[in-house]
């Protein structure tokens, strides 16, 4: 018996609209990028990058119930390789090579941490907790260590990223230009992981949150996927990293400690965990409401985020995207119903 057939657990309406939604997003960023000024073209192509690590840990917490709850340190790592290496070393195509040190260093991190843990069997809160204690422990870093990172003072002067091949460059110096890289890799990440939820392998995933014992039992090797996914969702928040680095040209502690690693869960539930699009969705409104209520008072911020977090575990536990596709499925019923009474 297999534990999974290539239809089981099937859901067209999600499957179908998370495509559908990036399209349309692609085409509205677009649009308002035609007519933003300076400012909303940097904080959209912000919203992007954050948008890039919400689905890292998506892809994570969505596809196999593993809450990491210290997502902000391979985002973190990512930022601070490409600010490291890009003021440090002046050669040709270092952002792009920094960019991709950071997302190998991430990987490395999240392959050793994820084998001792997984393979250890820590699961559910525990391995919730651990994943605190790496964050914890990663912002202690970036602040002590100051001759490398900065300190509390962080580093600047990072450079842009820039790619060289022979009398072809291009460097991102604009903030549209910024917004239309981050709007592709963006665009690029969620429709390959939507082909991966999707395919065989990602309903096997699903399976080790519903059961994975009985996937266990059944001959899948389920450490092993389990650390594959943590490890690829690292590299995913790195690439983030990396980006805003090259983008915002500074890096600071805040970009890998406590804080931000409560953000980005933030942003997943309140979009929607596992729909893959609403988290995204999630950091761009979660992000420009921040912004917003910031500028009247910094003190309302987190007052407001507390119990509108609060609230959306409670009335819509599913998050937004959840919400939308279930409205959209009952209209769907009561249309095909009303078909069927009038036939």
């Amino acid at each position: 018996m297999k534990i999974l057939s290539a239809r089981q657990g099937r859901n067209p309406i999600r499957e179908l609209s998370t495509p559908a939604t990036a399209i349309v997003l692609g085409i509205a960023v677009f649009v308002i990028s035609l007519y933003a000024d300076y400012y909303w073209m940097m904080t959209l192509r912000d919203a992007l990058v954050f948008g890039i690590f919400a689905l890292s840990l998506d892809y994570l917490w969505g596809r196999t119930g593993l809450l990491s709850f210290g997502h902000a340190t391979f985002f973190g790592i990512g930022a601070y390789a490409v600010a490291i290496l890009s003021t440090n070393f002046d050669i040709t195509n270092i952002t792009l090579l920094a960019i991709l040190a950071g997302i190998l260093a991430s990987g490395l991190v999240a392959l050793l941490f994820g084998y001792f843990l997984l393979f250890a069997g820590v699961r559910g809160p525990y391995f919730t907790i651990m994943t605190l204690a790496l964050t914890v422990i990663a912002g202690h870093i970036a602040v002590a260590w100051v001759d490398v990172t900065g300190g509390d003072s962080g580093i600047t002067g990072v450079q842009p990223l820039s790619l060289t091949f022979g009398d072809f460059e291009f460097v991102v110096f604009a903030p549209q230009t910024g917004l239309y890289v981050a709007l592709a890799l963006l665009l690029i990440l969620l429709l390959a992981i939507w082909k991966v939820a999707i395919s065989r392998y990602g309903r096997l995933l699903k399976a080790l949150e519903v059961n994975e014992l009985r996937a266990r039992t059944l001959g899948y090797n389920t450490p092993l996927h389990l650390v594959g996914t943590f490890t690829i969702s690292a590299m995913i928040a790195a690439l983030a990293g990396g980006l805003y680095a090259t983008f915002a040209g500074y890096v600071a502690p805040d970009l890998i400690g406590l804080l931000l690693s409560t953000k980005v869960i933030v942003w997943v539930a309140v979009g929607g965990r596992g729909t893959l699009i609403g988290p995204v969705i999630g950091a761009i409104l979660v992000m420009q409401v921040e912004r917003e209520l910031s500028s009247i008072n910094t003190s309302l911020w987190p007052l407001f985020i507390g119990f509108f977090f609060i609230a959306m575990v409670f009335l819509f536990p599913d998050g937004l995207a959840g919400l939308a596709q279930k409205l959209f499925g009952r209209m769907t019923k009561n249309e095909k119903k009303g078909d069927a009474e009038s036939a």
